[in-house]
């Protein structure tokens, strides 16, 4: 596998709000909302705190760990 260049730019929402989408619809958060102040609401369970992240680099660093965790604690299928 060839590896990603670097980013060039900051992250789009559009690119925050699609990854958001993806980890709400297979459950490994319960909920992401985009404020009109271009802050992101993020809840793990529904039963936890809301937390507020900064920018849609937040996001995608947030997806990013959520990957990697879920990537290093399932079996390897060989």
């Amino acid at each position: 596998m060839t590896p990603r260049p670097p980013r060039s730019s900051q992250p789009a929402t559009a690119e925050a709000n699609a990854w958001a989408d993806v980890l709400v619809r297979r459950q490994l958060l319960h909920a992401v909302v985009l404020t009109p102040t271009g802050q992101w609401l993020v809840q793990d369970r529904p039963s936890r705190p809301v937390r507020v992240l900064a920018s849609p680099a937040d996001v995608l660093a947030l997806a990013a760990t959520i990957q990697h965790r879920t990537r290093s604690t399932r079996p390897e299928s060989r």
